[in-house]
């Protein structure tokens, strides 16, 4: 995927354009979603590696970093 359309909102701006084929707009569905699984597991995975400090610094306990590290990358 581009990098100019690797943001979520952008991807998410492109399904709603009355001019694509219907084709493609659901492969750019298809895109936003993969793109907000891939920011979650991302997301989830540098959120395991953070230490007590920086979980205090964002304003997060261990445990509510736990919990949202824990959940799968479909998971809201």
């Amino acid at each position: 995927m581009s990098p100019a359309l690797s943001h979520p909102a952008q991807l998410a701006h492109l399904a709603t354009q009355a001019e694509l084929p219907a084709l493609a707009r659901l492969a750019v569905a298809f895109a936003v979603v993969v793109t907000k699984w891939d920011h979650n597991w991302r997301s989830r995975n540098a959120l395991k590696r953070l230490e007590a400090h920086e979980l205090d610094d964002v304003g997060l306990s261990p445990a509510a970093a736990r919990r949202e590290a824990n959940k799968r990358f479909y998971q809201r």
